[in-house]
């Protein structure tokens, strides 16, 4: 008499549909985080934003560093599509081109920042004793100082700021945050079993760290570091916004947002600053969708099913 095996199908959603297959925790994670809609279009509009700032010289005819004092404050027209600022720039040549700093100021902060953070964090954690206090007592000394007040000494006693410049004082007072996350992942994985079988097999620290502990912290690590970009983006704009960011003639969203320190300029050339604003504002919520969506599809707890 044969017996009829009855297979229950899979009905768990972590799985492929292929039987037998079972998916990485990368391939999860991207599953998780495709269907987190406001990360999807968060993406999207990061895209639309960076191709547009790289195809500048397609979109544009105009410099945006070239002054016509015939042309001042000149509103909207066919030729001018936001108008002109008050040095007769073209403000829509201006919005593209400043696009292109303010995201390269944006992720270039956060890669330096990030590498600093990684390795204090990683040496502090993982390490403790002596490089442990040392390192958190120079991350309290940070701390301890606001980052705005910290940023603007640091750039007051500097005379001619560069976007290399800029970026490297922006790394350089941002770092302890990071730091400590790290630090606080390291703490909890250098107890794991995993990481405890490798010392006993006599594995180096550095393999330990680079193989088996930066891997399993990558969550924390790229979520921070999505969001660290929206951070250094505000952080741009809101000190060239009041003079102490990247100097005219250099074109960033936060040198066009100066112009509405002028009351008149406020009320009466919206489309001077409002576009600028908008694009901030835009692009800013665009990566901290992205950074939401990457919590997300990280946590195995998430609720991104």
């Amino acid at each position: 008499m044969e017996i009829e095996t009855l297979k229950t199908p899979n009905t768990n959603p972590e799985y492929s549909e292929q039987e037998g297959k079972s998916k990485s925790p990368y391939q999860l994670a991207l599953r998780r985080f495709m269907k987190n809609k406001l990360a999807v279009i968060g993406v999207i509009t990061m895209v639309i934003i960076i191709v547009m700032s790289f195809s500048a010289p397609l979109l544009t005819d105009h410099n945006p560093t070239q002054t016509n004092m015939l042309m001042i404050e000149q509103p909207p027209s066919s030729e001018h599509i936001l108008g002109t600022d008050g040095s007769g720039r073209d403000n829509w040549a201006r919005l593209l081109y400043g696009s292109r700093v303010s995201l390269v100021v944006g992720f270039s902060a956060m890669f330096f920042t990030l590498i600093i953070g990684v390795i204090l964090g990683s040496l502090s954690g993982y390490y403790k004793g002596f490089v442990d206090s040392l390192i958190m007592r120079a991350t309290d000394l940070v701390l301890a100082l606001p980052f705005l007040v910290l940023a603007l000494t640091v750039m007051s006693l500097v005379e001619n700021i560069t976007v290399t410049l800029f970026v490297t004082i922006i790394a350089l007072v941002s770092w302890p945050t990071l730091t400590r996350i790290i630090r606080g992942s390291f703490l909890s994985l250098r107890e794991q079993e995993f990481v405890l079988g490798a010392k006993a097999i006599g594995a180096s620290d550095m393999r330990i760290v680079f193989r088996h502990m930066i891997p399993n912290a990558i969550g924390p690590i790229v979520v921070n570091a999505t969001l660290m970009v929206a951070i250094m983006i505000i952080a741009e704009a809101g000190l060239s916004f009041i003079g102490m960011g990247i100097p005219q003639p250099q074109p960033t969203w936060g040198n066009m947002l100066n112009e509405a320190l002028s009351v008149r300029i406020l009320r009466h050339h919206w489309y001077t600053w409002i576009p600028p604003g908008v694009c901030i504002l835009v692009t800013v919520l665009a990566i901290n969708f992205i950074g939401d969506g990457l919590r997300d599809a990280f946590d195995p707890k998430s609720n991104q099913r």
